[in-house]
């Protein structure tokens, strides 16, 4: 019976472990992929894109004003005391210049009615539906910078981590060769051709890139936990990171600035689009001044009753009419004056804001440029530097174990190869993010 229960209790926690590796999914993303899923998933585009439904549903508010407006009544009343009139009384034979008290109606009146208003033409209706496609195209161009930022930081938190990635290979590599060169040294100290202090040096140093390593893997850690979140990622799931980078890849694909165009920029699109709009707005209230016309017409039935009896026998009085109305605005108070100055104001304020935006882009273009070649040439640099160190290395290590070398020559060389190992590989990662900057910059992202 206990072996039957432990046997149950088993099942029950392997069902658990089943449930929990379910529930995470694991995502092999190249950088392409990964932006494609921020894209989808992140909580500022969807946002985004949600206000532009919400943009249209406003567009639609907008129409409906300059449809037909239909609507209807219906009431009934219990006249409790039937108004009272006052009447000449020498109507009924009384004495001239006097009034007679008289009760008309019915105690029971009731009425249905159906009205309609259609504007004909008005100058603020007008310039509001004009405006529809700009506010609709604010709200995409507004969605499109959000996606633009989201996957430019994409692209640099992974190429980062990418970056973190070669950095962790490199010291398992430098851990790697350490130990080699300590079984080396230790052969030659049992020999009698080192001292003891040559192996107690590189342990040390073994020890410092292992503490190095634990670090980097920690912030690699914390750097995928950035990226889910900045993706919109689930933080159990699992990501794998399948691109590379190499100097090469950093190079291909980058455009000239001379291709560069104003409107290529999001922003600039968002400026120049609320230029437009502001300058309906000045038209809008420019023909807010001209009359404005309207189509009305009614008809209703009316029914009285002494009793209620309001569908029974008794006859529905009609009435109805079609009429044309004219409203014109003579004075509000100076109220139409301060907002023509208001929108015209503000029209002048977004147009100084495009012409600031256009001398912002120029800077950060120009800078981006210089900042791209001098990152370029940095990682060439360092990549030749690396290469170098390396040699340096292998020639003071042969040279230590023929014994025409040093022990400090060795140490002093492996540091300046890790050094310039993490040199390059900074340098690698400043050259992606520069490229980002850049293409960025020309609205190429």
């Amino acid at each position: 019976m206990k072996t039957i229960k432990k046997y149950g209790l088993f099942l029950v926690v392997l069902s658990v472990m089943n449930t929990d590796v379910n529930a995470q999914k694991l995502n092999s993303f190249t950088v392409k992929q990964a932006v494609d899923y921020a894209k989808q998933n992140s909580v500022q585009v969807k946002n985004a894109l949600l206000d532009i439904l919400v943009q249209k549903q406003v567009n639609r508010e907008v129409t409906s004003i300059a449809m037909p407006q239909i609507g209807g009544t219906a009431g009934i009343t219990d006249y409790i005391d039937i108004p009272t009139t006052l009447v000449p009384a020498q109507f009924f034979g009384g004495n001239p210049g006097e009034f007679a008290p008289v009760k008309f109606g019915t105690k029971w009146n009731s009425s249905v009615s159906l009205a309609l208003s259609q504007i004909v033409f008005d100058g603020q209706v007008f310039i509001a539906l004009k405006a529809r496609n700009g506010t609709i195209s604010l709200q995409e161009r507004i969605a499109e910078l959000t996606e633009e930022n989201i996957r430019a930081n994409v692209y640099k938190v992974y190429y980062q981590l990418v970056a973190g990635k070669v950095q962790i290979a490199l010291l398992d590599a430098n851990m790697a060769r350490l130990e080699k060169l300590k079984h080396d040294v230790q052969i030659m100290f049992d020999n009698g051709f080192t001292e003891k202090i040559d192996i107690d040096k590189l342990s040390v140093q073994i020890a410092n890139l292992q503490t190095e390593k634990l670090k980097a893997d920690n912030m690699l850690r914390n750097g995928y936990s950035g990226l889910k979140l900045l993706m919109g990622m689930p933080i159990k799931d699992s990501l794998v990171l399948t691109d590379t980078l190499d100097d090469n890849q950093i190079k291909d694909g980058v455009l000239e600035a001379s291709q560069f165009k104003y409107s290529d920029r999001r922003d600039y699109q968002i400026s120049d689009i609320t230029n437009q709009l502001n300058k309906l707005n000045v038209r809008r209230y420019n023909l807010s001044q001209i009359p404005t016309f309207s189509l009305v017409g009614s008809y209703s039935k009316q029914a009285q009753r002494d009793k209620f009896n309001i569908f029974g026998k008794g006859d529905w009085f009609t009435t109805s009419y079609i009429g044309l109305q004219m409203h014109l605005p003579i004075f509000n108070g100076f109220y139409l004056q301060s907002k023509k100055s208001q929108a015209r104001l503000q029209l002048q304020k977004s147009q100084n804001q495009t012409e600031a935006l256009k001398i912002s882009i120029d800077r950060e273009l120009e800078s981006s440029k210089d900042n791209f070649v001098s990152a370029i040439a940095t990682m060439d640099f360092q990549k030749k530097n690396m290469a170098l160190a390396e040699k340096v290395y292998e020639q003071t290590k042969k040279k230590y174990e023929i014994g025409t070398g040093s022990a400090t020559e060795i140490n002093t060389a492996q540091l300046d190869l890790k050094t310039a190992q993490t040199n390059y590989i900074t340098a690698l990662y400043e050259a992606i993010i520069a490229k980002i900057d850049f293409l960025k910059a020309t609205g190429k992202l």
